[in-house]
């Protein structure tokens, strides 16, 4: 038997590549670790050279220097099954991996569903995994708290996806971030229209506004509108599944068959309130017209009649919450970093960010 050897390529070094660059080792450590106190022309030809030499930073010694893991904990208090069923979080989650891989940074999903997942998510995060967390749909309830409470205590830099929602009487945690859309603009944008074309009983199918901002605040903007016009405030309340949607309009249709039009809280819930209508024989937007919430294209476009809606850009709330949160870690108090004009460097102005919203017309109403 003949045995071959195996050849050596000798990995490219620290010393390499600040040989080739004609700087110190040290240099290339702080243009590796993205400190500011390089010269812009001397960040761009070390950078050369680490890719011609194909140089990969030894990732372990790197987080003994800068006590950084790369990676951010994810956090969704959500079914895990509708996590990967609602194109929402599809977007939002891509908007997040996409924004912390610009910075080399990996996001890891956990979730919060079983009772036992409370304390084994904190036990996690309090472990020095990650460099901190975003968080959805957290709401009062002593787990959710205990929660945010072991955040705070240990300093972790955290965005919340969503307005937090406090029990009465509950204070808002100083600095605490969110991202969220204009739900209450978008609700009145939505019902707006229905009262331009003319409908005048105006049905809504909500979300559980007990348990998330984003429903109550649709719900609030659905009815600013109807308190001006005086219409009638006909409420059903769904769970922003489409089998929810289905039923909430059912319900709906059986109490008040004389509607004319719905407001329905995503699009999601929406697709579901076509799909009772059709099968009640009402037409849309003919007998009943029908504005949703999200502007899921995978949804929107393919309903039939296609669905207009209300339009708020998904990916980028997740682009700007992992943005938010890069920006809270470069603080030893995890506040924003600012500039000298005084707005995070990088990042949103201020803890939390309202995306706009606008209505998108199609077919159905």
């Amino acid at each position: 038997m003949v045995l071959t050897q195996r050849s050596h390529v000798r990995r490219p070094t620290l010393e390499d590549v600040a040989r080739q660059s004609g700087v110190s080792k040290s240099t290339v450590s702080r243009v590796i670790n993205g400190e500011a106190r390089v010269r812009a022309e001397v960040v761009d030809r070390v950078r050369r050279v680490i890719s011609e030499l194909g140089y990969v930073p030894n990732q372990g010694a790197r987080q003994l220097v800068t006590h950084r893991t790369n990676a951010v904990a994810v956090v969704a208090a959500q079914p895990e099954n509708r996590l990967f069923i609602d194109p929402f979080f599809d977007l939002l989650l891509r908007g997040i991996r996409r924004e912390l891989a610009l910075h080399g940074a990996q996001a890891v999903l956990l979730f919060l569903e079983e009772p036992d997942d409370y304390a084994r998510v904190a036990d996690y995060l309090g472990g020095g995994h990650v460099d901190g967390a975003i968080l959805f749909s957290l709401r009062p309830g002593d787990r959710h708290d205990r929660l945010a409470e072991i955040i705070d205590r240990l300093g972790l830099p955290a965005v919340f996806g969503g307005r937090p929602l406090l029990r009465d009487g509950d204070p808002v945690r100083p600095g605490q971030a969110h991202v969220d859309g204009d739900n209450r603009g978008g609700a009145r944008l939505a019902v707006q229209h229905l009262v331009a074309l003319g409908r005048r009983r105006i049905a809504t199918v909500t979300g559980p506004y007990d348990q998330e901002n984003s429903a109550a605040d649709r719900l609030a903007g659905y009815r600013d509108v109807l308190r001006d016009t005086g219409a009638p405030h006909l409420v059903q309340r769904a769970d922003y599944t489409r089998q929810g949607g289905a039923d909430a309009m059912a319900a709906l249709l059986d109490r008040h068959p004389g509607l004319d039009a719905v407001f329905v809280a995503s699009d999601l819930m929406a697709s579901g309130a076509l799909h009772t209508l059709r099968e009640r024989g009402r037409r849309v937007p003919e007998d009943v017209a029908v504005v949703g919430f999200d502007d899921l294209t995978s949804i929107a476009e393919t309903t039939d009649p296609p669905l207009t809606t209300v339009h708020q850009d998904i990916e980028e709330m997740g682009r700007l919450m992992a943005r938010l949160l890069l920006a809270r870690e470069d603080t030893p108090d995890g506040s924003p970093q600012r500039t000298s004009d005084g707005a995070p460097d990088g990042a949103p102005d201020g803890p939390s960010v309202i995306v706009p919203t606008r209505l998108v017309r199609r077919a159905s109403a």
